[in-house]
């Protein structure tokens, strides 16, 4: 089994969830004509899929592409703030949440001192 078959199969039972489940959930909200045999095969490294079906199995199960690809092995799913033009990236498993800027910045703070807590335990 290829590892992008792997994840996919842990993901989906992850979710407890069957073939014929993730299809039929797949088909509705992404309008796609996915079938049984092709996550099938998927699982089993029989096909590659595309890359706008790891990007729809990503966005499913709310992980990055790259780690549903095995690029990566962090799953979850980077949140994206957009500040004075730059984009800052911070790793935060959200569940389908929208961020605020307060929400973000707060994160970011957050994050600030767990950073200074490891600097003053190596002092």
């Amino acid at each position: 089994m290829n590892i992008f078959g792997e994840r996919l199969k842990s993901l989906r039972d992850k979710k407890k969830q069957s073939i014929n489940e993730l299809v039929v959930d797949l088909n509705k909200k992404y309008e796609t004509k996915i079938s049984k045999s092709m996550i099938s095969r998927y699982e089993n490294g029989q096909s590659d899929p595309k890359m706008e079906m790891v990007r729809i199995l990503a966005d499913y199960f709310n992980v990055s592409s790259d780690y549903l690809v095995g690029i990566s092995d962090i799953e979850i799913k980077p949140l994206q703030s957009k500040k004075q033009g730059n984009i800052e990236t911070i790793a935060a498993h959200h569940d389908d949440e929208d961020w605020t800027e307060d929400e973000l910045e707060e994160i970011r703070r957050f994050k600030e001192f767990v950073k200074s807590k490891r600097k003053n335990n190596q002092e």
